[in-house]
């Protein structure tokens, strides 16, 4: 059984996810993969002390990489699944809002 505090894994931050969150009150995570909808508003709801209105789960599958030094060779990084947290309009998360 998976507890709230194994669910969230880590936050996912890139240009696009950061776009998110300043217009759109969307918070990217990777969670889990046993983690479902429920899990993890659960989880942000109790961990972060805000209200979600809205959860979006997707795995992303595994992709192959080249090798730099050898075209023959290609490393596999591993599959995984990500959450998609819309909150309410005067909530935030304080990982994701940078240094102040």
């Amino acid at each position: 059984m998976i507890t709230l505090y194994e669910v969230l894994r880590r936050p996912l931050i890139t240009e696009k996810t950061n776009y998110m969150n300043s217009k759109l009150h969307q918070y990217v995570f990777e969670v889990a993969s046993g983690a479902t909808k429920g899990m993890v508003k659960d989880a942000v709801e109790t961990i972060f002390d805000v209200k979600v209105i809205r959860v979006n789960v997707i795995n992303m599958p595994a992709k192959h990489k080249k090798n730099l030094r050898s075209r023959r060779t290609t490393n596999r990084r591993t599959s995984y699944k990500k959450a998609v947290i819309t909150l309410a309009p005067g909530d935030t998360i304080p990982v994701f809002e940078g240094v102040k």
